[in-house]
């Protein structure tokens, strides 16, 4: 099928010509003579659709407003503001929409609708399969049946299409905003009483989500969000279990053990209702382009990994420190002080961070030229999940993997500016450290971080509802509601799903050392659930609808986080974990080797074989102490030889096991998650039965509305 889209300088005879082609769809707007108004003329395969006539004069709406511009009262004694104002609303008008003006003590509020045609229009271009056929009524207009809630959809979408476009003087209702123009734009909220009811309310909190109505009135792409995040939730209750009955069995054994330490087409169509002559913009690659962001890309990771050594050099310095000062309490437990207060600077850090990850990555995407909004979505989440998981996780793998094991050993130890020397591991293993930071850093985020996620913006509706004045004009009072509530941007749902894609990160990369990760997970999402939920009925201005088939990139976000945790925990057991050294020494080395006796501990004797022999006398600066003359060797855990201090035997032994245990791991992981991708499927039985049954009544629809039908 082809387009054509006809200016209206195109003779009508012509237009009609071309309707009879067959096999076109094309499109006229027309201006009618002397009126403020254009008509569109719809043909397709040889069938035209009456004219349908959109007028565009100030007219009382049969229908509520749709979106509401806010400018100050004070734009209003500039005389370009005005005109500014009065040129844009007047481009408005050309394309179709009705606005109406209302007033209060201080803000002006510009009611705006787009025409009922206007939608039907968006319909045809789309040309919805899903949707029962059209039907061409004596007066000439076609009626698509819809719900109310989908049909508002559109026209919000046709709407924020409009205005975010660039009108005839060059200018987008961004850059108004800008100079001052306008404040502010906000879809209203409209029929939302059944989900405050079924939804947005705490008492709901293990009730099933009501999807269909979350697609109805926020769109596709915020109930995919609400879709996936109760789905991951239910898979979270499973795991939580398994990762308590291990918290609670290693806990229990804590101290018995003798161990210390352990969308295009759419796109297309409202660029063609917005501008009749809109030209297609061609896909452009730029190996330019791509070399500098790649390095600007590059160079903000090494950054982050910076980040994570200079929290290296605070947990030295902050050793020293609390070291020095002679604390009772801190005595014995410089070491949890320590790591305990990195955790801290880590999650500051990482606050402090994501803000200017977000800026560089919103300057990278736009760098770049997307072609769409969706391109340009698609690209940005990449880029800005990229910053950061390196802000989140360049500590945790510092901790897991290279804390202790670059501090060389006594009379030859590793110092920092040659003064001071690099931390060790807690005493009861390196999984301690990486236990409680992420302890601290998930438990922060899940509590504190959606503590005020809920209290800002409630506060702030409070204080603005307690300092604004309400119209007796119930439309009027109606608009300055929706004013009030929090004001919302593009990159609000993208906000959530980060959020959610970090916390999946933290349940899956490093579950093996902090097992009750799931549970906390869940406990947060079934209030995270309920708290978007407020938050976008309640305290928030209306998200705008946007369709979506998937949850779109954040799909691949997940399955790399899975094939890192599949390689993170394989690793923290191999080389963070005593599994093991452990298991080696049981079967190898310890009393158990040729058998296990049922009076023996089989571990009996393995901290002095985990640990190495140093001599007092290769101290390069011996420190005198009290009876020090007396101690000829001293005891430090690596695998080392007491002549040379080179890696004994065993180190390499232990280090072979542990490179196959990580490939065996990997490999049964990997087996385990293709086997559990074919056994489950990918879409639920009921949920394609359901759109089975839909398809069907649609036909059924179409089959009973067809002129060319007959009873059998």
């Amino acid at each position: 099928m082809q387009l054509h889209v006809l200016s209206p300088l195109v003779p009508l005879c012509l237009a009609q010509e071309l309707l009879c082609c067959g096999n076109e769809l094309v499109l006229l707007f027309a201006p009618l003579q002397g009126e403020d108004s254009f008509r569109i003329l719809v043909g397709t395969e040889g069938d035209s659709i009456p004219l349908m006539e959109v007028s565009a004069s100030e007219t009382e709406a049969p229908e509520p407003w749709d979106y509401v511009l806010v400018a100050d009262h004070r734009t209003q004694r500039s005389p370009r503001c005005v005109r500014q104002q009065q040129r844009f609303l007047e481009d408005l008008k050309r394309k179709g929409f009705r606005y109406k003006v209302k007033e209060d003590e201080e803000k002006v509020f510009f009611g705006v609708q787009a025409d009922s045609r206007i939608f039907d229009l968006y319909r045809m271009l789309l040309m919805e399969p899903e949707g029962p056929a059209p039907r061409v009524e004596s007066a000439g207009t076609t009626l698509i049946p819809t719900t109310t809630s989908q049909l508002l959809c559109s026209r919000i979408r046709i709407i924020n299409f409009v205005l975010n476009s660039k009108t005839a003087d060059g200018d987008t209702f961004h850059d108004l905003v800008k100079e001052k123009v306008f404040e502010t734009k906000f879809p209203l909220h409209k029929g939302e009483e059944g989900l405050k009811k079924k939804w947005a309310r705490w008492r709901n909190m293990v009730r099933e989500q009501p999807i269909d109505d979350i697609r109805n009135y926020f769109g596709e792409k915020v109930a995919l969000y609400f879709a996936w995040l109760g789905w991951y939730t239910y898979m979270l209750v499973p795991a939580a279990v398994v990762g308590l009955i291990i918290f609670l069995s290693g806990f229990s054994l804590f101290h018995a053990s003798q161990i210390r330490w352990g969308l295009g087409r759419e796109e297309v169509a409202l660029e063609l209702i917005n501008c009749p002559d809109y030209k297609l913009r061609p896909h452009q690659h730029s190996y330019l382009r791509s070399t500098i962001i790649l390095i600007l890309s590059l160079f903000m990771i090494c950054l982050m990994i910076g980040m994570a050594h200079v929290l290296v050099v605070y947990r030295v310095l902050a050793a020293a420190v609390f070291s020095n000062l002679a604390l009772p309490f801190l005595e014995e437990q410089v070491t949890t002080a320590v790591v305990v207060t990195g955790a801290l600077v880590h999650y500051v850090t990482i606050l402090f961070m994501t803000k200017i990850n977000k800026s560089v990555a919103l300057k990278l995407c736009d760098f770049e030229k997307p072609r769409t909004f969706s391109e340009r979505e698609s690209k940005f989440t990449v880029k800005f999940f990229t910053l950061q998981f390196f802000t989140h996780f360049s500590s945790l793998v510092y901790v897991a993997f290279i804390l202790g094991r670059i501090n060389g050993h006594p009379g030859k130890s590793v110092r920092l500016a040659g003064l001071w020397k690099l931390e060790e591991c807690h005493l009861s293993g390196c999984m301690m450290d990486l236990f409680v930071q992420m302890a601290i850093i998930m438990g922060l985020k899940q509590t504190l971080s959606n503590c005020m996620e809920y209290l800002r913006p409630w506060l702030a509706l409070k204080y603005r509802s307690m300092r604004g004045h309400e119209s007796r004009d119930p439309e009027l009072r109606d608009w300055q509601r929706n004013y009030r509530l929090n004001p919302v941007n593009t990159f609000s749902l993208f906000d959530e799903f980060m959020e959610m894609m970090i916390q999946y990160g933290f349940t899956t990369i490093f579950v093996a050392a902090f097992p009750l990760a799931p549970l906390l997970a869940l406990f947060s999402n079934l209030v995270e659930i309920r708290l978007d939920a407020i938050k976008m009925v309640r305290l928030q201005r209306r998200l705008v609808p946007r369709k979506a088939k998937d949850i779109g990139t954040w799909l691949q976000v997940l399955e790399t986080i899975g094939v890192l945790a599949v390689i993170a925990n394989g690793m923290v057991i191999a080389f963070t974990s005593e599994f093991i050294p452990r298991v080696v020494y049981k079967y190898r080395y310890g009393p158990c080797r040729e058998g296990a006796r049922p009076a023996v501990d089989c571990l009996t004797g393995y901290i002095n074989h985990s640990l190495s022999v140093f001599h007092t006398k290769d101290f390069q600066d011996p420190v005198k102490t009290e009876d020090s003359e007396h101690v000829t060797e001293c005891r430090y855990r690596d695998y080392r030889n007491a002549l040379d201090y080179n890696f004994s035997e065993q180190f390499w032994i232990l280090l072979a096991i542990r490179l196959a245990f990580l490939i065996l791991f990997e490999h049964v992981a990997l087996c385990i998650k293709l086997v559990a991708a074919w056994f489950v499927p990918d879409v639920p039985q009921s949920v394609k039965n359901r759109v089975l049954e839909e398809k069907y009544r649609s036909l059924r629809e179409k089959l009973g509305s067809s002129p060319k039908s007959t009873d059998v």
